[in-house]
C-alpha cells in the first residue's frame, strides 16, 4: 500500500469510529428511534453506510465482486431495518464490510481503474480511480458522521467531540 493510499484509508478509518463512537451507549430502542423529519435512524443510516457505501463502492464498483453485484438488485431500501434485525447484527455487518472493504483497498493501486459501474442506474462515472472513491467515500462517511453526532444529541444530549 502506498503512504497517499495508506493516508486515505487512515482518514477514512477516523470516520468509521467516529461513526461507532457517536453511537456507543445507546440502547436497542434508541438506535431504532427516528429523530427527524425524514424518519430514519441511527441504525438505518449505519446499514446505508455499510451496504449502500463499503460494500457498493469497494465490493462492487472498486472490486468488481460479481456477488457483491448480484446482491445489490436483492437489497432494498438500506435505511430500513426490520424489526426481527437485531442492532447488534446491524453493527456486525458494518465492522465486516469495512474490514472487506480494506481487504480491496489493500489490494488495489491508487490510480487502478473502476472494476464495475452501475451505467443503467447513474449514467457515465464520476469516479475513476481507487483514489477517488477513497475521497468519495471519506467525505459520505464523515457527513453521515455528522448527522449521527445531530441525532446523538438530540435522543440524549451527548456530543462527539473530536479534538485531533
Amino acid at each position: 500500500m502506498t503512504p497517499e493510499v495508506r493516508a486515505l484509508l487512515t482518514a477514512l478509518d477516523g470516520q468509521r469510529r467516529h461513526v461507532l463512537g457517536a453511537l456507543e451507549g445507546l440502547d436497542e430502542e434508541a438506535l431504532r428511534r427516528p429523530v427527524l423529519p425524514s424518519g430514519w435512524s441511527c441504525l438505518g443510516l449505519v446499514r446505508h453506510l455499510a451496504l449502500d457505501v463499503e460494500r457498493f463502492w469497494f465490493g462492487a464498483v472498486v472490486a468488481g465482486d460479481e456477488r457483491v453485484i448480484a446482491a445489490l438488485d436483492e437489497t432494498e431500501d438500506a435505511w430500513r431495518v426490520e424489526a426481527d434485525m437485531a442492532a447488534s447484527d446491524v453493527l456486525d455487518r458494518y465492522r465486516r464490510e469495512v474490514r472487506l472493504a480494506d481487504a480491496v483497498v489493500g489490494a488495489t493501486p491508487a490510480d487502478a481503474p473502476l472494476a464495475w459501474w452501475p451505467h443503467h442506474l447513474f449514467g457515465a462515472p464520476h469516479l475513476h480511480s481507487l483514489r477517488d472513491v477513497l475521497l468519495h467515500v471519506i467525505t459520505e462517511t464523515a457527513c453521515h458522521a455528522g448527522h449521527l453526532d445531530a441525532a446523538r444529541e438530540l435522543i440524549d444530549g451527548r456530543r462527539w467531540l473530536v479534538l485531533t
